[in-house]
């Protein structure tokens, strides 16, 4: 038993992948992590520190999105060890590399915090939608996920922007079918 332990960390494995992202697919992943990294704690920094009218409701709401961000930066940190890329979503590199507003310091009024948060979950789509084409082009199933994360993310921004919608004079305007 110890020689085959021995053997398999001297011996180099090799494995047959059908797909293995390159650089570029890497670097779109990536991307998409720290921003869904930044919205689950700017997601927690809201549920925190808001204040004012709604204040429960928001703070349920909070916890969905939270929820939602956390989990699909699971899902796209395993998507990128499945195509072989090393998932970084360390505090130091959500820092440096979000393309997220920054979220206010201290209490904020729940209209601003609803607000804020839902900038940020539209940055969040806004890179999944820019990524979108070149991971389609090389890897159908991972746009497959996009699909999933923008479709869900876009139905949290409108459930969390209806409390400051005011009808018939909010911008963008509804497009009557």
């Amino acid at each position: 038993m110890a020689t085959t332990a021995t053997r398999h960390r001297t011996e180099k494995h090799v494995s047959h992948p059908v797909f293995r992202a390159d650089a570029t697919f890497a670097g779109h992943l990536q991307q998409l992590l720290v921003d869904l990294n930044d919205l689950a704690l700017q997601g927690k920094q809201a549920h925190w520190n808001i204040v004012g009218p709604n204040f429960r409701d928001l703070h349920l709401q909070l916890d969905e999105i939270i929820d939602d961000a956390r989990n699909y930066s699971d899902e796209v940190a395993e998507r990128m060890r499945a195509v072989y890329v090393i998932p970084d979503a360390t505090s130091a590199r959500v820092a440096a590399q979000t393309s997220l507003p920054a979220f206010p310091l201290g209490e904020v009024a729940t209209g601003d915090a609803i607000d804020a948060i839902v900038a940020s979950i539209f940055a969040v789509v806004g890179t999944a939608r820019e990524i979108h084409d070149d991971i389609d082009a090389a890897d159908p199933t991972t746009a497959d996920l996009l699909h999933t994360i923008i479709e869900r993310l876009e139905q949290l921004a409108w459930l969390t922007d209806a409390e400051r919608r005011t009808p018939g004079n909010s911008d963008p305007a509804p497009i009557q079918a």
